[in-house]
């Protein structure tokens, strides 16, 4: 199979991710939140990426500055809390596993990426292609998403009576209502001291009057390449969800607390948006 047609079967909203982490390093000056171009490799997506107009530096500088802070937050998290267990739902091209392979050898963590078949087959064999492999700890767990995504991670080795981090990052919208709960839900019941982290979409007149249009045109592009947005939260919203759901304790990270962690003193505009956040929740 050629490169185009590996391309072909990637996620193009994983890939756009993934660009753009790319692009805060070879765009934004440092000091980087994130140094991620291994994603860019696999993605593969020829010279002219930066050309794209969803890659125009100065129209995705908040978006790019949301996208970097919300995967170092869940990878500090990781580090931080010392688990044995690390499980991404909607992996798409996460590279935490090829970036940071001394954490879960030392540390003797697994790593479970939960992510619909296609894509991660897809994934699988661009890690095999550029040398990456698949090490043992290391699990790549094809579900759907709105079926029993749990009962295919358990049979991957997932082991719910250990502390875990859960993240699902840029997830929540594509789902509908009714399988958040049930996220939540499962989630709710892992082991004391375990902690998920997720993001959330907030409506877009919630969001900063300047970021307005670049949310509804994700919007329109979700809806026409077939993936829409079915799930929107405010903040309040999301944390009764969590409680209801059984966690003990949950918490807002608005944007404002993201940008005092890793943009404080950038002068360049780079600073992420609210019109995706983070909420963290313990069991």
């Amino acid at each position: 199979m050629g490169v185009s047609e590996d391309v072909a079967g990637a996620d193009h909203t994983a890939v756009r991710v993934a660009l753009w982490r790319a692009l805060h390093v070879r765009a934004d000056p440092p000091p980087h939140v994130l140094e991620d171009e291994i994603g860019l490799r696999l993605a593969d997506p020829g010279d002219g990426w930066r050309d794209r107009p969803d890659m125009d530096v100065t129209a995705t500088r908040r978006t790019r500055a949301s996208i970097v802070a919300r995967t170092r937050y869940v990878e500090d998290l990781v580090v931080e809390r010392g688990v044995e267990q690390y499980v991404v739902l909607g992996a798409g091209l996460d590279t935490f596993a090829q970036r940071r392979p001394e954490v879960a050898v030392a540390g003797g963590l697994r790593v479970f990426e939960v992510d619909r078949p296609g894509p991660q087959a897809w994934k699988r064999r661009r890690l095999l292609d550029l040398g990456f492999g698949v090490p043992q700890w290391l699990r790549l767990v094809p579900v759907d998403f709105e079926g029993d995504w749990w009962g295919r991670l358990a049979e991957a080795g997932f082991d719910p009576g250990r502390p875990t981090v859960v993240a699902a990052t840029g997830v929540t919208m594509y789902l509908t209502q009714e399988a958040v709960e049930a996220m939540f839900r499962l989630v709710a019941g892992l082991a004391p001291g375990s902690t998920f982290v997720t993001t959330f979409i907030r409506p877009p007149q919630d969001v900063e009057p300047e970021q307005r249009p670049q949310l509804e045109a994700a919007v329109a592009g979700a809806r026409a390449a077939g993936t829409p947005f079915l799930s929107f939260f405010r903040p309040a919203e999301i944390l009764t969800l969590a409680r209801e759901s059984g966690f003990r304790e949950a918490r807002h990270v608005p944007a404002e607390e993201l940008d005092r962690r890793y943009f404080t003193g950038r002068t360049d505009g780079v600073r992420p948006s609210r019109g995706e956040e983070l909420m963290v929740a313990t069991t």
